[in-house]
């Protein structure tokens, strides 16, 4: 027989607070190390001017980064447009996902209902129709046919009608 212990609040709350400490020591270390690899990218790629010479120069210098800046600018806005469809895409492709998942149907009730009221549901109160169709019909009377009572028991008169029927199918 086995005893699961189980662990006491207080040993809960300490290590969540040793969890979350050490979760935040990896959060500002992240941090770090992105503001490290942003100043090692500027370094790279945007070195600093040299503000050194005359006039012409300097203009040259304000020249050249105008265009760098109105070239990133047209990256940037490149780039925001494609977001842009891929999330309205995103948005109509999840669209789509619940249209075919679809809403579930509930279980359906049996409801005991009379066809006049199923009929007066369906097309409202102003509409009264009635669907006792047994009384719609017509009435007809079985005619009982009489024969006569001498064939019934004649039974020599059967035979001889039989007998016309052989010669019937013999002649042919």
């Amino acid at each position: 027989m086995s005893h699961d212990k189980k662990m006491t609040s207080s040993r809960k709350h300490h290590l969540k607070s040793v969890m979350l400490a050490i979760a935040a020591n990896w959060i500002e270390n992240e941090k770090k190390e992105l503001v490290a690899a942003k100043k090692a990218y500027m370094a790279e790629h945007c070195p600093a001017p040299n503000t050194s010479g005359d006039q012409a120069a300097l203009i040259n210098i304000c020249k050249q980064l105008h265009a760098a800046i109105d070239k990133i600018d047209e990256d940037r806005y490149d780039i925001l447009t494609k977001v842009g469809k891929a999330d309205k895409e995103i948005d109509d492709l999840k669209i789509k996902v619940v249209d075919v998942a679809g809403v579930k149907k509930p279980a359906l009730k049996k409801v005991r209902m009379s066809a006049d009221a199923m009929l007066k549901a369906l097309l409202g109160s102003k509409h009264t129709v009635n669907m006792d169709l047994r009384a719609n019909l017509k009435q007809v009377k079985k005619e009982v046919k009489e024969e006569p009572s001498e064939a019934v028991g004649d039974w020599r008169k059967n035979i001889e009608d039989k007998a016309d029927r052989k010669k019937m199918f013999e002649t042919s």
